[in-house]
């Protein structure tokens, strides 16, 4: 593994992926989020003209790990390392704009050079205000003094954004570029409805209106009709790669509602958080954590409290990119890949952190749900039923060997090939990569 070879190597493995990037790709996260889809991203974003978020906001967060410096992304797209690829924020998103340039000088200060030169926002994104960020927390201190638990939502704002794009009050972008007076009364309008759901708190509009006068003129060039570079980009038949955030269990229609986040992370918001064709989508790369872990409320069947699950925490070094909070975790369950495939339609499958498991004697796989002795044939919609089912395992011998500097699929330990393989045949989906490290090229490629 000496420096020429893994030059070698690492040539051959990008010309592969190369190959495989297909003219409008999406990566999103099969479990409940932290499943490591900005390093997928990161692999194939340096073959990509365009790099797209299409939902959620500064609520999520991805690591990239370039020549031992770690970058973190909440809402910029992965695809920003790269200096020939451009950035799209859609109108799926919603953008705290103080946290945007917050991140975009974090990370300049890492060495990444000319980021708001590479980084359009959708005219259509809505604007996450403070007011909205006061919002979230109110509502959450609200539901601990009702039901005496929280959702555990990061506080960031979206919920509260969300629900004011869909009662028609929320501010866009284009509202940005438009007549000051106007702009003044939207505020107005949406600070005042805010401030009806919270009478006692002290929200003023004139301070939210001042808070964006400050940022707009920086603002103001990035703003542009993403609908129209998305479509003339497929129309030129360029690479388009688009990065989910979040992931299907916390989908607000199909994750394990109440417990979810606020936007359509599954592929139907790939169309409407870009505003691109869904016969435009060749290729869906599910990602799946070799492990499950969740952060916040809400239930996940697998769950270990016990050390081993201390375990797998520890050693995946299991905090949040956003919150800092350590995720809670548990073993791999393919009734939720299973779920997530149906509703997603992978074409391929990507597994991550299979290191993690390096140490173990033995490792666990949900492969069904009993509830009162039933077998369950799906994953329940109802989160009161799924606080009672108990997960079916199958249980598979350890590879007991480091993976680290597996990079074709023959060098991985028989019974890591086995844990693959098992993936695939539940699922019915194939596996392209398996990742065995925090780096770059740290990764098995299977053709």
């Amino acid at each position: 593994w000496g420096p020429s070879f893994k030059l070698s190597y690492y040539n051959e493995y990008k010309s592969y992926l190369r190959m495989e990037l297909g003219l409008t790709t999406v990566v999103l996260g099969s479990q409940w989020g932290d499943e490591g889809k900005g390093k997928i991203v990161d692999m194939l974003a340096d073959k990509a003209d365009i790099v797209a978020r299409c939902q959620g906001g500064n609520n999520a967060g991805h690591t990239v790990v370039v020549k031992d410096v770690h970058y973190d992304f909440h809402l910029l797209p992965s695809g920003i390392v790269y200096q020939n690829c451009k950035c799209v924020i859609g109108n799926g998103v919603v953008v705290h704009v103080p946290s945007l340039f917050q991140e975009i000088e974090k990370n300049a200060a890492k060495g990444l050079e000319g980021i708001e030169s590479r980084l359009v926002i959708s005219d259509r994104a809505h604007v996450v205000t403070d007011a909205h960020q006061l919002a979230d927390g109110f509502y959450e201190s609200e539901r601990s003094a009702r039901s005496g638990h929280e959702l555990g939502t990061t506080k960031k704002g979206i919920g509260p954004t969300y629900s004011s794009k869909m009662l028609r009050l929320g501010l866009r972008f284009a509202d940005l570029k438009g007549d000051k007076e106007a702009l003044k009364g939207r505020v107005a309008q949406l600070i005042g409805d805010i401030k009806t759901r919270f009478p006692n708190k002290n929200i003023c509009p004139d301070e939210e209106f001042k808070k964006l006068q400050e940022y707009i003129p920086r603002v103001l060039p990035l703003i542009k009709d993403t609908v129209l570079i998305m479509n003339q980009a497929l129309a030129r038949n360029d690479k388009i790669l688009v990065e989910g955030a979040n992931a299907a269990m916390l989908d607000v229609d199909f994750g394990t509602y109440p417990f979810v986040t606020s936007s359509n992370c599954t592929v139907g918001g790939v169309c409407t958080g870009l505003g691109i064709p869904p016969t435009k989508i060749t290729d869906v790369i599910g990602v799946v954590k070799a492990y499950t872990t969740r952060v916040g409320a809400g239930r996940f069947p697998t769950e270990l409290h016990c050390e081993i699950g201390q375990k797998l925490g520890d050693i995946g070094h299991e905090y949040g990119v956003t919150t800092g909070r350590r995720r809670r975790c548990g073993w791999l369950d393919l009734v939720v890949i299973r779920y997530s495939h149906m509703i997603n339609g992978f074409t391929r499958l990507a597994i991550t952190k299979i290191d993690i498991l390096d140490t173990f004697e033995e490792v666990k796989i949900c492969t069904g749900y009993e509830l009162d002795g039933v077998l369950l044939k799906n994953f329940p919609s109802d989160h009161n039923i799924l606080m009672r089912v108990q997960p079916v395992y199958i249980t598979l011998k350890g590879w007991k060997t480091p993976t680290l500097n597996c990079r074709k699929f023959e060098d991985l330990p028989p019974e890591a090939k086995d844990y693959v393989k098992t993936i695939e045949d539940f699922v019915g989906v194939k596996v392209s990569w398996v990742g065995v490290g925090q780096s770059r090229d740290a990764c098995v490629i299977i053709q």
